[in-house]
């Protein structure tokens, strides 16, 4: 059973969560991946609730995403096995294995979108994208490019900096706690 829940009521959550690393699901051709981020952005645009993701151009989740255009969100609210999933979901590529057998995650069907949700991540966003923009190198600043770009390890490696990111902005369609 998913609770529905307006997703305002749990930003701090959200945000306090984003900084340690939450899940990103996709879903394209019955294959589900999950990938770790600590980059994106909760807010309002067009008049609608948005989390914004940053994915980066070689990784498999992109792929997935680019296919399907739909996504969750997992956030954790209580004690999980943060070190497994991390491990795992943040270091490992859904070309080579099966993240979600691999981190012994509970798939649970999503109400709006065909992305499922996360029982074990049970604050689930559901998002739609609308909108993407790829990262325009040149308008990145210095300081930045030192930081998160600095070419020294090649794209397909799980750790790789040297591809830039898209911004998918998704419109946050429903937000529920999995029970």
């Amino acid at each position: 059973m998913n609770e529905k829940v307006n997703v305002f009521d749990y930003t701090k959550e959200i945000i306090d969560a984003l900084a340690k690393g939450v899940l990103v699901t996709t879903k394209a051709d019955d294959k589900v991946n999950s990938m770790v981020i600590s980059w994106g952005a909760i807010g309002i645009e067009w008049g609608k609730p948005i989390f914004t993701i940053y994915i980066r151009e070689s990784r498999y989740t992109r792929e997935l995403l680019e296919k399907n255009g739909e996504f969750t969100v997992n956030i954790p609210m209580g004690s999980y096995d943060k070190k497994k999933i991390t491990n795992i979901c943040g270091s490992m590529s859904g070309h080579d294995i099966d993240k979600i057998k691999a981190a012994n995650l509970t798939l649970v069907d999503s109400e709006e979108i065909s992305v499922p949700g996360i029982k074990e991540l049970p604050l689930t966003l559901e998002c739609k994208v609308l909108y993407k923009q790829k990262q325009d190198k040149k308008a990145i600043g210095q300081e930045q490019t030192e930081k998160y770009y600095p070419y020294d390890i090649p794209g397909t490696y799980h750790g790789s900096n040297r591809d830039y990111h898209t911004a998918y902005y998704g419109e946050i369609v429903r937000a529920s706690i999995i029970k």
